[in-house]
């Protein structure tokens, strides 16, 4: 029954996105654009309309305890201040992603996926203890705000919920410590500021079906609880180091799909 290969299908997407979106602290949508393509055939805009539309319930939430658990915390004015730029990114991106060819959205996902690389192979190591990041009046709330507008833009333009440019915007841009970068990155998981962007999927019937997405949904919670448990024994530069290789494996991949 095709409702059954849809169901285990989506598990697989799940699973796959939610390890590495707790592995990575980013959101699930960038490793579920790839997959939803990969194991169930979709084109790319529908792709992007399931991966956000999967992100709305908190599946998050469970990687989100494993990492507080181990002593990371998310000042409450970062999370304000990116959570504004997420919205308003978000919407513009969703509406601007509706309007371009699937091989306009394979090209820009390739050339930001590069960027980001860039950034992490160009950051400098560091140590933690040479700035106090833990208090919130140590970053200011511009850099924040244009690093929520950039996810939540990435977020709607490219369905791949902005937790890759939270993490890297954090870690490599403000400097701060990996853990709590992928802490706070994992927190826009489990709160909806993708609403906007994934209501305009929705609305325009760019998803798949919804046994794929329950096991999505179902892959998601599970997945994301093993991959934060995963990134909590290893240190800070294996999870760099990790998340160069997946989002170059990404980039390669993409690059495929749009000569192709």
């Amino acid at each position: 029954m095709s409702w059954i290969h849809d169901l285990l299908a989506g598990v697989g997407v799940g699973l796959v996105g939610g390890v590495t979106s707790g592995f990575m602290g980013t959101s699930p949508g960038g490793g579920l654009v790839i997959f939803c393509v990969l194991l169930l055939g979709a084109e790319q805009h529908i792709a992007q309309g399931t991966s956000l539309i999967a992100q709305v319930p908190p599946t998050g939430l469970a990687g989100v305890r494993r990492y507080w658990r181990n002593g990371n915390r998310s000042p409450l004015q970062w999370i304000t201040w990116i959570g504004i730029g997420f919205l308003v990114g978000g919407a513009s991106g969703g509406y601007a992603a509706a309007e371009v060819s699937d091989s306009v959205l394979q090209w820009t996902y390739v050339v930001y996926l590069v960027a980001l690389i860039a950034a992490l192979v160009l950051r400098r190591d560091r140590k933690e203890a040479s700035r106090e990041v833990g208090n919130p009046a140590k970053l200011p709330g511009l850099p924040l705000f244009l690093i929520g507008a950039l996810a939540g833009f990435s977020s709607g333009f490219m369905g791949i919920g902005g937790g890759l440019a939270i993490t890297v915007g954090l870690a490599a841009g403000l400097r701060v410590p990996q853990h709590q970068a992928q802490l706070v990155s994992l927190i826009f998981s489990i709160i909806p500021t993708n609403i906007p962007a994934a209501w305009i999927y929705w609305s325009k019937g760019l998803m798949v079906g919804w046994p794929a997405i329950i096991g999505i949904l179902a892959g998601l919670w599970v997945g994301t609880d093993l991959g934060a448990r995963m990134a909590n024994n290893v240190s800070k530069s294996v999870l760099r180091r990790v998340m160069i290789g997946f989002v170059s494996l990404m980039a390669l991949y993409m690059t495929h799909k749009a000569l192709t």
